[in-house]
């Protein structure tokens, strides 16, 4: 249980992961824990499996999804689209476990800080969301203000939810059913360019203003880092909470781009090698493929602006 303001919440923390990549919801979740009394679950897309119990975290197959769209989602998608499509359907499950309030998180996720404030949050907002607080240059930087329209306003490696939002994942649930994939003509953004809608179509949803949540590679411009008695802060105000360690944060790191998240990323990596010993981001920065594909695609961006 978890007390604010006199009250108690039952709260939880999840994650959804295929079985190759435990090793990072292990590290996510322990990142939580450190900082955050709450329930830990881990949804295992790619196994049914009893309820497991290790270490504090509850691990989970599909077979506990048996929301309205579960079983449709479960039979269309497989590997990253599976997961992605599942997250309303997990966030549901727990709310109706008896939850007052649950924050999903992707496993590539590490927090620096309580998530207290989050789940506080969370007894007077129905739905809480991030934006990417991409650039919004109209003439300096216009391949980042378009991204704000092609991949969504809101990063949806984040969502806290309370159990009002009940109908809320079962619409968000519905669109993945509909469709999970990436086709900016169309404005679809895998699951996450429906969570555009969500201030609209429902009451009481919080735009995290808090910039030292899912901070990233698309925020370096717009949240600049600072050191304050050797912790890291954005804009001079926000002190880091967690950072999501996706491909492109971690090429900005390395590279220099966003050099003070390096202390950050070196004890995140150690969190990681608990759990899968040698691995380094190093290497899976060089494995990615993802660099070649964005240059390419902003090539096309560029080329069709010229002819306007």
């Amino acid at each position: 249980m978890f007390a604010v303001n006199g009250s108690s919440m039952k709260t939880a923390f999840c994650t959804i992961s295929t079985q190759s990549h435990v090793f990072k919801s292990n590290a996510m979740l322990e990142s939580v824990k450190r900082h955050t009394k709450t329930d830990l679950f881990c949804l295992i897309t790619d196994e049914i499996t009893d309820e497991i119990e290790r270490d504090g975290i509850h691990w989970q197959g599909l077979n506990v999804l048996n929301g309205l769209h579960a079983k449709s989602i479960i039979e269309k998608y497989t590997g990253n689209a599976l997961r992605w499509a599942c997250k309303p359907l997990y966030l549901e499950y727990l709310l109706k476990q008896g939850y007052d309030a649950v924050i999903y998180g992707d496993n590539d996720l590490y927090f620096y800080a309580s998530a207290d404030f989050l789940f506080e949050k969370l007894q007077t907002s129905d739905v809480l969301l991030t934006p990417h607080f991409y650039p919004v240059d109209y003439e300096k930087n216009q391949d980042q203000l378009e991204a704000n329209f092609r991949v969504g306003l809101f990063n949806a490696g984040f969502i806290g939810v309370n159990k009002n939002a009940l109908t809320a994942m079962n619409w968000w649930a519905g669109c993945c059913k509909y469709n999970v994939k990436q086709a900016a003509h169309r404005g679809l953004f895998d699951d996450q360019k429906y969570l555009d809608l969500f201030p609209i179509l429902f009451d009481r949803v919080e735009i995290l203003k808090h910039r030292g949540c899912n901070v990233a590679a698309w925020n370096v411009e717009t949240s600049p880092r600072s050191l304050k008695d050797g912790h890291v802060y954005l804009n001079d105000e926000f002190p880091l909470i967690f950072t999501h360690y996706n491909i492109f944060t971690i090429r900005c790191i390395l590279d220099g781009t966003d050099g003070l998240l390096a202390p950050g990323m070196q004890q995140y990596e150690k969190a990681l090698q608990k759990h899968k010993s040698g691995y380094t981001l190093a290497q899976e920065l060089a494995n990615d493929k993802s660099q070649k594909k964005a240059k390419r695609r902003n090539f096309w961006w560029r080329w069709e602006r010229r002819f306007e």
